[in-house]
């Protein structure tokens, strides 16, 4: 039988209605969090397998962050699934404009990942943030700006609270360059790097190492695309690189990024390169918000009663290789056009097309063609 979601609902709804806690000046604790349900219609062609039209409630947090005599913290976590999952558990102090951070947290690599998901202006990040982004690992780093500049760094555990398979160790950095930073006035300039050592991968209780997107979606199991298989146990570097450039003028605004990753387990080899340009346009008018101290996107605030209205479009691709021994090439394409209606500032409904091609570039052949069209309703408080 089919649990019922209302008493998820209800607890995530009920601390939105409750104001911030204060128990003294130097304690505080604040409640927050998200609801998206998708639903996802495709277009199959007659080449591989097809994917099913599909709806679920795809994330339902609940966060409690504040400050405890100085020391920031928040525990987050992540209950639309079938067990919990944690996302940003950690404490935080600050140093001037420099902040340090123990826990696990987001790592810092892409301008897509590090914007959250509530946003992003479509509903799926790009093929680069998908497969190259280290996303919530165990760690400690730190982050500050001065004078149009940012930059952060973390060394963190392949492990996170809810994965203990992924053996290893990483360390990365991002850094970045912001000259015009106002409202509906911003270009931002940025790089990041990582390196990463996985062990034993696939023997002795350690995952395998793969990097398989879903293509065609959240929903899109049977499109993921295998770019990359280490499993024979043997340890792999991993050296990672992403370059960042996006704007904002007045009611546009832009991003482009390319990435790569380059394998290595002294027999096998590997590489993969993604990369992607993003447009929008709020029909409305507002500036898309933008935080220069962290190098991010950040929420939009409407400006009238009936919302905000944005158009977006974004071409993206993704290509891995591996050899000798393992012979892969495989690539994959996507077109995604959308709308967003922004009703007021924490309620947003989403809908896009997106037109995938997966290839197998040894055999020169076309994988498969899907089409989706997915819609989000989405509410953060």
């Amino acid at each position: 039988m089919q649990r019922s979601r209302i008493p998820l609902l209800s607890a995530l709804l009920l601390p939105a209605l409750a104001p911030a806690a204060h128990a003294s000046d130097d304690v505080s604790i604040k409640f927050s969090g998200r609801l998206y349900y998708d639903v996802a219609r495709f277009d199959n062609d007659d080449r591989g397998s097809r994917e099913r039209d599909n709806d679920d409630l795809r994330a339902a947090w609940l966060a409690a962050s504040g400050s405890f005599h100085g020391v920031d913290y928040k525990f987050e976590g992540d209950f639309a699934g079938h067990r919990p999952v944690a996302r940003d558990v950690y404490l935080a102090r600050r140093f001037g404009t420099t902040t340090v951070t123990v826990g696990q947290f987001k790592q810092f690599f892409t301008l897509d990942d590090r914007a959250s998901a509530n946003h992003i202006p479509t509903l799926e990040r790009s093929y680069l943030a998908q497969t190259l982004a280290p996303t919530y690992r165990l760690g400690v780093g730190a982050n500050g700006y001065r004078d149009g500049l940012f930059w952060s760094g973390s060394a963190y555990s392949l492990e996170s609270i809810d994965a203990w398979k992924v053996k290893g160790r990483g360390l990365g950095g991002r850094a970045g360059y912001v000259p015009w930073s106002e409202p509906g006035h911003v270009l931002h300039l940025a790089a990041a790097v990582a390196r990463e050592d996985y062990d034993n991968p696939g023997r002795s209780g350690a995952a395998a190492l793969r990097v398989q997107p879903r293509v065609a979606g959240y929903f899109g199991d049977n499109s993921r695309l295998l770019l990359l298989d280490f499993r024979n146990g043997r340890d792999v570097q991993v050296d990672k690189y992403g370059l960042e450039a996006a704007g904002v003028h007045q009611a546009w605004s832009w991003q482009a990024e390319y990435g790569a990753a380059h394998y290595d387990d002294g027999q096998q080899k590997a590489r993969v390169r993604s990369g992607y340009v993003q447009g929008s346009w709020l029909l409305t008018g507002e500036p898309r918000s933008y935080d220069a101290r962290t190098g991010r996107f950040v929420q939009l605030k409407p400006a009238r009663e009936g919302g905000a209205w944005e158009l977006v479009a974004r071409y993206d691709h993704i290509q891995g290789e591996q050899w000798p021994q393992t012979r892969r090439d495989q690539a994959a394409d996507a077109w995604t056009v959308g709308v967003n209606w922004y009703a007021v500032k924490h309620l947003r409904v989403m809908v896009d097309w997106t037109d995938t091609r997966r290839r197998d570039e040894l055999a020169a052949r076309t994988l498969d063609h899907t089409g989706v069209l997915a819609g989000r309703v989405q509410l953060d408080f």
